[in-house]
Formats: C-alpha cells, sequence, structure tokens
C-alpha cells in the first residue's frame, strides 16, 4: 500500500512535535508539510533538536490548496482554527483534531464554555468524539475524527464501562486530576512566571474547567441520564504525565472485585487499557512516553465507596498517540503502527 501524504497544522507546539515525532515511526505515512504561522520557514528541530537528523519539510503557512496534495490532515492548532480547515476539506480528505472544536455536539455549547462562535456548525455532523477503544466500531463513518481531551481520555475510560453496567452511584462522582505543566502549552511558562511553576502544585480552573463540557456530555449519553461529578484539574511540577484519582460509590451487589472484572471483560481486546491488580498505586512513570492508560480500582474504608486511579502521558495517549490510534483505525492499520517501539 502506498504511504499516506499529510499534513500537521500546529506541528511547533508540544502536541504537534509528539505527533511528527510518532508519524515519522509510522511506516504508512508520508509527512508532506508542517505548517505553523509564526515558525514559517524555520525547520521543525529549532522547536525539539532530536529531529535534527530527519528529512522533514521545512514549516509553512497553512494553503488551501495542500490540501489536494493530502490524505489525511491532523490539526492541533488553538481553538477555532481547526474549524476553517474544515470548510475547505476535499472528498478525500480525513480531519484528525486534537483542539476541542468538534468535541462537543452543539454550537450552542462550544459558545458556552470556548466563547467563540462555531465556524462550521454544519461540519459538526460530519465530526465524532473518537475515544478509540470506545468509539472504534464506527470512526470509519465519519470525516471529522475528534480527539478527546487529555484529561476526559483519563477520565472516560475508567468510568464509561461501569457507567453502561449500573454498577456506580451518578449523584455524586468527584474527580481529581493532576497533570505535567506541558498539557497547558508552550506559553504556561509566561503564565505561571510568578507561580514557581517547577516547584508547586497549582489547582486551576476550578469548578468550571472546559473539559467539564465533554466529560459531561460523554457521561449523559452512555447513562441516558444526568451524571453529577465535580472535576478539579491541578498543575504539577513535572512535564508530563497525567493521574486521575476518582472517588465513586457503587451499587449495593457490587464489590471491588466485580468492578475489576468488568473493566478487565470491557477492554480485554484493547491493547493500550491495562486493568491492574487491585490497589495497585500507578504512577505517571509507568505511562510516559507511551500510548497506554494504566487503571487500578482501590478499596477503602467505605465498602459501598471505592477510589479508581488511571495514569496516561498527556501528550501521547491525551494527544497525538490518539491521533495516530484514531488513524490506524480508519485505514486498518496494525493499532500498534507508530505507537509501539523498542
Amino acid at each position: 500500500m502506498p504511504r499516506l501524504n499529510v499534513l500537521i497544522a500546529g506541528s511547533t507546539g508540544y502536541i504537534g512535535i509528539q505527533l511528527v515525532k510518532l508519524l515519522l515511526k509510522h511506516k504508512n505515512i508520508n509527512i508532506k508539510y508542517l505548517c505553523g504561522n509564526l515558525s514559517k520557514g524555520k525547520s521543525i528541530y529549532y522547536f525539539d533538536k532530536s529531529l535534527k537528523d530527519h528529512k522533514l519539510p521545512k514549516i509553512t503557512k497553512f494553503q488551501k490548496n495542500y490540501l489536494n496534495e493530502v490524505d489525511v490532515v491532523f490539526t492541533a492548532l488553538p481553538n477555532g482554527q481547526a474549524q476553517n480547515i474544515s470548510n475547505n476539506l476535499s472528498s478525500k480528505n480525513i480531519l484528525i483534531d486534537l483542539s476541542a472544536d468538534f468535541r462537543l455536539k452543539k454550537a450552542s455549547e462550544y459558545l458556552k464554555w470556548y466563547k467563540i462562535n462555531h465556524k462550521s456548525k454544519s461540519n459538526i455532523k460530519n465530526s465524532i468524539y473518537a475515544l478509540p477503544e470506545i468509539k472504534k466500531k464506527i470512526i470509519k463513518k465519519y470525516k471529522i475524527i475528534s480527539c478527546p481531551g487529555c484529561y476526559p481520555t483519563s477520565i472516560l475510560l475508567p468510568l464509561i464501562p461501569l457507567i453502561k453496567k449500573k454498577m456506580i452511584i451518578l449523584n455524586n462522582v468527584i474527580i481529581d486530576s493532576k497533570s505535567g505543566y506541558s498539557g497547558a502549552g508552550r506559553g504556561v511558562h509566561k503564565k505561571y512566571i510568578n507561580k514557581n511553576l517547577y516547584e508547586s502544585l497549582s489547582a486551576y480552573g476550578v469548578g468550571f474547567h472546559r473539559h467539564n463540557s465533554e466529560i459531561q456530555q460523554e457521561l449523559n449519553y452512555v447513562s441516558k441520564k444526568n451524571v453529577n461529578f465535580f472535576f478539579t484539574p491541578h498543575l504539577t511540577p513535572m512535564f508530563r504525565g497525567i493521574l486521575s484519582t476518582i472517588y465513586l460509590e457503587i451499587n449495593k451487589k457490587e464489590n471491588i472485585n466485580k468492578i475489576r472484572k468488568e473493566l478487565n471483560k470491557f477492554y480485554k481486546n484493547d491493547y493500550f487499557v491495562k486493568i491492574m491488580k487491585n490497589n495497585t498505586f500507578i504512577s505517571t512513570n509507568d505511562v510516559i512516553n507511551t500510548n497506554k492508560c494504566h487503571i487500578s480500582v482501590c478499596k477503602t474504608k467505605f465498602k459501598n465507596k471505592i477510589i479508581i486511579l488511571s495514569a496516561i502521558d498527556n501528550l501521547i495517549k491525551g494527544g497525538a498517540g490518539q491521533a495516530v490510534q484514531n488513524l490506524n483505525i480508519i485505514y486498518n492499520f496494525n493499532i500498534k503502527q507508530g505507537l509501539v517501539w523498542k
């Protein structure tokens, strides 16, 4: 099979750089264009020295005519910009978006949470919220693949199977997530210049972080009713990784062993999700530089309450890796292609 030509728009951010690195390992991919507005004419290795020995195109400003020369467009752009590109897609193009532009099924919700008027409302119906382990059977039907946010990825993977089986109480879910500072993008250093970013822990978006919107949308879709949850994210003094701690009340007939058994059953054919032994104290170090999600079910002093730990690499499983995983599903490539290396 000839290699697919791809374009990466937003190639110089943390997610964009990670995407370049993964696609260089993918035998079915040719990186045709690297695009960026503020870095036009520069080499990508200016932003990551490890890319110096690879033959890659110079960074150019995105042009509509590029779409005629590529099969897949990856967008790792600020919110709002992928919508403009989506309006110019040809019949041969697949758009895999890493922003929030097509995560929400209602333009009104997008405006509410992101304070931007949606510029491609007609394309929302052509998009799918593509958490690969959950939507793998239907992803191929869509032209616009919206990759979930990093926090929601770590949260939805353990919760969706349990909600589907009605194993947990839905009116008091508490989610505490901690992320490496790369999750806030390259501008994080300026934003937190007075907060000692490298030696302190900072809560942010308390009560109203924008990822609340997609978590609510997906949990409500599965449960067919409103799920009440609290979600608080934190930035930690590490570069990458997410650890989500989820506090749950389980139904009376359930127990910790049944919960783990259901998660094991649900993900038995999913290479990138690993259900650990009960009460395993996982860490981000277990998943750094992988496309894996590790999930551990832990007991508490209360018989009807459990704690679930979920760890991912925010730049890979919570970002670029998830995009490549969706690519592999769409084109029937080996699911490990570009995502597993020695």
